[in-house]
């Protein structure tokens, strides 16, 4: 007798081009990841790295900017508070919106927009409270687009996540780089002149806007189909290793305070001539050139090791910078701070949002991502004020602060990695 052979299906799975209008007739047709996926990635990564080399001709010069006009520790504390933690305010809701509309694009192109607007809106700035209203409007825009973002690039490249991720914030990185040294070299041969810089850096962003329409938004849950997603229930079924994660990266965001603090520390080290203003301009430099090179290289290490120890030795790395700012005045010992705290953040920032990826369900993933950064950004305002009324009192107070809880956290994912193993489950939602 001849033996009956059951072909299986592969998965279906839908995608459509990017239209800012619903689109009805969507395609359904198999998605080529290797192609599609890294495609998306690479475009999403455009559009960060045009974003950031506009943004990276503000930011280093920021706090400067603050102090000039009369912004104290305390305000320039709570404006990079506000910076870090006010978009992952609204990260679970535009997570859990887009998961439910099962459409990133929107969000991602909403939030790069407002993004945009803002920056011309610092151009006016007055005042710390026109910068602090502007800041967080811009920040605002970040927190719409990120966790949709993401998810995109979490569904893009689902077998290789930290590879994805660590693109991602290559590009990123690698647009603040060229931002900055362009920053650099305009202050080294022409002064520091806010108004100038801010016009041009605005009319640049606009351009970041452009590769968001070639964008496909992938549906990789096998039929396409959708289930019903209610916020309040969907955080329930949050693993408990990701719960206990997000607890222990809630206190190492407490000490992980604004990088406002350490450019402002390098500013009174250094404030002998024009000096003042291009080292700390510089040091800023090296830390994007390694938070760069290697945010892809941690990111594939961490497909492979695990991204625990990534994320502990991430810990470890801001701890012992925190220490040489607490202890070192001389110019080369700051540069290998600031390469510290660059690698710091290549290892941490892409594989923290991969790792809760990994702990989550794909349709709540955005949910779980947006939770995880609102969770964290709530910890970095609190941060912000209590290191700005540190950094009054005593400069050297904020980066004991540091030291002691990013410590702290390290020990804590070794006790994580002891408690939970590899474990990383996650509970299936019942339809």
């Amino acid at each position: 007798m001849k033996k009956r052979i059951e072909r299986k299906e592969k998965p279906v799975v839908k995608t459509e081009k990017i239209g800012f209008d619903d689109d009805e007739d969507g395609v359904e047709k198999h998605f080529d990841f290797s192609r599609f996926g890294t495609f998306n990635v690479f475009l999403l990564g455009l559009v960060s790295f045009l974003n950031d080399l506009s943004s990276e001709l503000i930011w280093p010069i920021l706090p400067l900017l603050i102090s000039s006009l009369g912004g104290t520790g305390l305000i320039i504390g709570l404006i990079g508070g506000l910076m870090n933690g006010l978009p992952n305010l609204v990260k679970v809701f535009s997570g859990y919106f887009s998961d439910k509309a099962h459409n990133r694009m929107k969000f991602i192109f909403s939030g790069y927009f407002i993004g945009e607007i803002s920056k011309l809106g610092l151009f006016f700035a007055n005042s710390w409270l026109i910068i602090l209203a502007f800041t967080g409007l811009n920040k605002l825009g970040k927190g719409i687009r990120e966790a949709p973002r993401d998810a995109l690039i979490s569904q893009s490249m689902p077998t290789e996540k930290g590879r994805g991720f660590g693109i991602q914030r290559a590009f990123d990185v690698s647009g603040a780089i060229l931002g900055s040294v362009v920053l650099l070299v305009v202050v080294s041969f022409f002064g520091l002149h806010f108004k100038p810089l801010i016009l041009a850096a605005a009319i640049l962003g606009f351009t970041s806007l452009i590769p968001i329409y070639f964008l496909k938004n992938v549906d990789n849950n096998g039929n396409g189909s959708k289930k019903k997603i209610f916020f309040f229930s969907s955080l329930k079924h949050l693993s408990n290793p990701l719960k206990s994660f997000i607890a222990i990266a809630i206190i190492f965001a407490l000490a992980n305070f604004t990088y406002m603090f350490f450019v402002l520390r390098t500013f009174e080290i250094f404030s002998a001539g024009n000096q003042q203003f291009i080292i700390p301009i510089l040091l800023y430099v090296f830390f994007n050139i390694f938070y760069a090179g290697f945010a892809v290289p941690f990111g594939k290490w961490s497909d492979k090791i695990g991204r625990r120890r990534i994320i502990a030795t991430g810990y470890f790395l801001f701890s012992l910078v925190c220490v040489g700012f607490l202890f070192f005045r001389s110019l080369w010992v700051l540069i290998l701070m600031f390469i510290l705290y660059g690698l710091s953040n290549a290892m941490v920032v892409g594989n923290q949002r991969a790792f809760v990826s990994d702990c989550s369900e794909e349709e709540l993933r955005a949910t779980a991502i947006g939770a995880f950064q609102t969770a964290i950004g709530i910890s970095a305002i609190v941060a912000g004020i209590i290191s700005g009324i540190l950094f009054d009192i005593n400069p050297d107070y904020t980066f004991i602060y540091g030291f002691i809880l990013s410590l702290f956290s390290a020990f804590a994912m070794i006790v994580f990695r002891v408690y939970y193993g590899s474990s990383c489950g996650y509970i299936k939602v019942k339809k």
